[in-house]
């Protein structure tokens, strides 16, 4: 299979929260004239269970498992309709983070949803929203359901701000350059945020007893370092709005906060999942966890897949990212599904298209 130059890849899994992602994925797709491709995955256990008389019943039916996927990718497919995007629809069997791993490598962007907030055993167990961005090959968005509390969130269906954690590091380069393309695109403003050390909590530095002026001129100096990093920016996208910020504090609380006033957040990941990320902190992770807003996430794998082509001479682009032919992927098949009813539209466009917020 070639590449999906112009492709998005949404997941779906039958629940709110994987509708609501549908629903970005097909407004973005509808916005950029793009094609979007809808796929259910699914695994059976592959292990026989003890039934109360004691006897070995099998585990899984395949069939009536490809029925209700069949049947959530008709209610997704209803979504992408009221969009007016014309969705194909996939179904797999396998891991589902496996597989969307396997199929980052042939589409420039993947959408999912993020069902739940915090809580040490979904970040412990993994899923799939805080496993993938960890590992995939192209850009992943994440699209939050509600918010630490529980409330159900609503967002935009145009991209007025977006807001992107900067870094030196050659994924947080990439985040800043992916951020300011996705902006321009929308003719969205884009602020260029940093977040540097408290400085009035700082021991052993001789800083805990800096003065105001002091405080101001060391934040001013980081400022001019950030809006020198990004004057190539200003270059590039002569009509972009750009805005530096310098926060104190810590980039997850900082751009956690920077959630509530952008329509989407953009920043690089250092390829730490799971267990790893949980322990020595991943800014992608924790950000996924309590943001109020889509998080746009540009993998390590991504960023040194385009770094080694480019080595050689061939230029920085997604389409780089080896290709992994679609048929390879095990148990994949492009399914027809017929327009779901009236009703199931706006029954789920009740739950997941929300109003603008002012």
């Amino acid at each position: 299979m070639a590449k999906y130059d112009k492709a998005i890849l949404v997941g779906v899994d039958g629940s709110d929260a994987s509708y609501k992602a549908v629903w970005w994925a097909a407004n973005y797709a509808h916005h950029a004239g793009l094609t979007l491709h809808i796929v259910c995955a699914y695994s059976l256990p592959s292990y026989a269970a003890v039934s109360f008389d004691v006897t070995y019943t099998s585990m899984g039916d395949d069939k009536a498992a490809h029925n209700d996927a069949q049947t959530i990718l008709a209610k997704a497919k209803a979504i992408a309709d009221e969009q007016g995007v014309q969705a194909t629809t996939l179904i797999v069997t396998g891991d589902t983070a496996s597989v969307f791993v396997e199929l980052s490598h042939n589409y420039n962007l993947i959408v999912i949803g993020n069902r739940g907030k915090g809580g040490l055993a979904e970040r412990m167990l993994g899923t799939t929203s805080s496993s993938l961005p960890a590992a995939a090959y192209c850009p992943v968005v994440v699209i939050p359901y509600t918010d630490d509390s529980g409330k159900v969130m609503h967002l935009n269906n145009r991209i007025r701000r977006v807001v992107v954690g900067a870094d030196e590091s050659r994924w947080g380069v990439k985040a800043i350059e992916t951020a300011a393309e996705f902006a321009d695109h929308w003719g969205a403003m884009l602020t260029v945020l940093s977040a540097v050390p408290n400085l009035t909590s700082m021991t052993g530095t001789g800083a805990s007893g800096i003065d105001n002026s002091e405080q101001n001129s060391v934040m001013e100096s980081y400022l001019e370092d950030l809006r020198s990093s990004i004057r190539p920016l200003h270059r590039k996208y002569p009509n972009l709005n750009i805005t530096e910020s310098v926060v104190e504090g810590s980039a997850i609380e900082a751009l956690t906060q920077a959630s509530k006033d952008n329509d989407v957040v953009v920043v690089g990941s250092r390829g730490r999942g799971g267990f790893t990320g949980l322990i020595f902190g991943s800014v992608s992770q924790g950000l996924i966890q309590h943001a109020v807003g889509p998080v746009y996430v540009v993998p390590r794998k991504y960023v040194e897949s385009a770094k080694s082509e480019s080595e050689e001479g061939i230029a920085q682009t997604a389409e780089n990212v080896p290709e992994v032919p679609l048929e390879s992927v095990k148990g994949i098949q492009e399914v027809s599904i017929s327009q779901a009813d009236d009703n199931t539209a706006k029954g789920l466009s009740d739950i997941i298209d929300p109003p603008d917020r002012p």
